[in-house]
């Protein structure tokens, strides 16, 4: 059986990395694919695996990655070994890769995680991991657009990350028909 997979996107300080951990740990039924990036690995952070250029390119070629792309000069990529199992799965997106997302897994459930841009800039700066001109790189992709047809749930996480958790996990429930 293949695990309902979950898109979680939206830009760089919303949280999306905060929630979907506290979800894991709340429900044993969700887990999330740990990303491939070329980053070194105590870059901190998410939970992910650090490559070298080279490495991410012999694993892109030979078909390790069920998606993959790049962003902010690094590439990403998730596992297609992380596709198997049961439960729910969350993949830590682009929203740049969201149309092939949905083209190779039919039913694939996109989580918008957003913040007010305030929010987003304190807690950029307060991570530490880029320079100020890096910060405001990705500030200034914080309305990029979502592909046409992708309708997703937007999470609004401007509060506690209990707060957050409640409304990803609320976000994660079935639709009411």
């Amino acid at each position: 059986m293949s695990p309902r997979l979950v898109a979680v996107v939206g830009p760089s300080g919303a949280g999306k990395d905060t929630l979907m951990a506290l979800a894991c740990a709340a429900r044993p039924d969700i887990r999330a694919a740990r990303r491939v990036i070329t980053r070194p690995a105590e870059a901190g952070g998410e939970d992910f695996e650090g490559v070298s250029e080279a490495e991410f390119q012999k694993r892109q070629q030979a078909g390790a990655f069920a998606l993959h792309w790049r962003a902010h000069g690094l590439g990403y990529g998730i596992p297609a070994d992380a596709l198997a199992g049961e439960g729910t799965l969350l993949i830590n997106a682009s929203r740049t890769v969201l149309a092939e997302a949905q083209a190779r897994f039919p039913g694939l459930m996109v989580l918008l995680v957003t913040a007010p841009s305030e929010v987003l800039a304190r807690r950029l700066a307060g991570r530490g991991r880029e320079s100020g001109a890096d910060q405001a790189a990705r500030l200034a992709r914080a309305g990029f657009p979502l592909p046409p047809g992708i309708a997703p749930r937007v999470v609004m996480n401007d509060g506690t990350p209990e707060q957050g958790l409640a409304r990803f996990l609320a976000a994660l429930q079935p639709e009411r028909v």
